[in-house]
């Protein structure tokens, strides 16, 4: 029997989730393509590679990343305010590591940013709190615009940095709350410690395939490939928008049994079309807006076609994660990683971002093939 009720409560849901990630990601997607058109491609260059230390750093120190939160909290277990104090504690010695070898004291204050954002959005969105998630995601994507804009006016580009990690002050609220209303009890989470470490490595595996290439451009390829490969990645950003805010949705949902196959299969299609879509006016937008960034033009049309297995990616993630089995992930994040190493060794030198887009579609679909036997979609909901 069709559920009208259950219809009603899930698009309301997906409204807040989905109408604080659209208009956030708008406001994203245009400061950084305005940084873009007032940047050289070096410039922009080293603000990501500065972004991936601090992000790669906080897979590291985050002892339970985003998908943790939001399965712990959806199953009404108390462990947020342990998951802060350890997490805090091993960024706290991480930041010590970055000043030691970069010396740059912004990136710690990134990294403190990123790291109160991962738990206290899986929190929010364990809790199915997502009237308050589309608040604080909003606020910290609205400072990020509005600080951004003045600190490059002021400062140049080296003004960035600080300006993104001034955006998640208030995510400190959502912390200092968490610790007045549950207890730290390190103790108890040792029963959960497989599924905690295993998301822990998923986690770090994710975040070095996003951005572990950048350590290895730059010596070979430069600051300025780097930037017109990460532009072009921000327009695949884009086009996974719809994805992104599906996944939030499924996972907590997921936890609880609710397994949404009809949105899910509405999702895939979706991402077949705007991948199209990518395939035919990305170009178009580069060579409009980005005119120092032609030589990317090639580039988006390959990557386009990432937001396909990427999708099937995140769905299938959402269902293992929620079920807590997440073995399989772990190894199809670490099967990715080493293909896109592989192809970036020996061929980038040669066929320089071309072999890079190659190389990054090839990895992702890589990743989508080994988590396909894990899912069953002839289940209804």
């Amino acid at each position: 029997m069709f559920d009208f009720l259950l219809v009603f409560s899930n698009l309301r849901a997906l409204s807040f989730i989905g109408g604080a990630d659209v208009i956030g990601s708008i406001i994203s997607t245009a400061f950084w393509f305005f940084l873009a058109s007032q940047l050289s491609p070096d410039e922009y260059g080293e603000i990501q590679y500065f972004i991936a230390i601090a992000t790669v750093a906080t897979a590291f120190v985050v002892i339970a990343p985003q998908t943790s939160m939001t399965v712990f909290s959806a199953k009404k277990l108390k462990f947020e305010s342990t998951f802060y104090f350890i997490s805090l504690i091993l960024t706290l010695i991480a930041s010590f590591i970055i000043m030691i070898l970069f010396y740059k004291l912004d990136v710690i204050f990134l990294l403190f940013g990123y790291v109160l954002n991962i738990l206290a959005i899986g929190q929010l969105l364990g809790k199915k709190l997502f009237s308050s998630y589309s608040k604080y995601y909003l606020s910290q994507k609205i400072l990020t615009a509005v600080l951004g804009v003045i600190f490059l006016q002021i400062f140049g580009s080296d003004g960035i940095i600080i300006a993104l990690s001034l955006s998640y002050v208030f995510f400190i609220i959502v912390a200092f709350k968490e610790f007045k209303n549950t207890k730290i009890t390190i103790p108890l989470i040792k029963s959960h410690s497989k599924f905690i470490f295993n998301n822990y490595v998923i986690e770090i595996l994710t975040k070095l395939n996003g951005h572990f290439y950048k350590f290895l451009i730059v010596p070979i390829l430069g600051f300025a490939i780097l930037g017109e490969f990460s532009l072009a990645q921000q327009l695949v950003n884009v086009g996974m928008i719809f994805t992104l805010i599906v996944f939030k949705f499924t996972l907590s949902h997921d936890s609880d049994g609710q397994e949404n196959i009809q949105l899910k299969k509405i999702t895939i299609l979706i991402s077949i079309l705007i991948a199209i879509l990518g395939f035919i006016f990305g170009p178009l937008l580069v060579t409009t807006f980005f005119p120092e960034y032609v030589e990317i033009v090639d580039v988006v049309k390959i990557i386009s076609f990432c937001i396909i297995p990427m999708s099937f990616t995140k769905i299938f993630t959402s269902k293992l994660l929620g079920s807590k089995k997440n073995n399989r992930i772990v190894w199809s994040k670490v099967i990715s990683i080493t293909a896109f190493v592989i192809i970036i060794l020996t061929f980038t030198a040669e066929y320089g971002i071309i072999a890079l887009a190659f190389g990054y579609l090839l990895s992702v679909i890589i990743e989508t093939i080994c988590l396909i036997p894990n899912i069953n979609f002839k289940k209804n909901n």
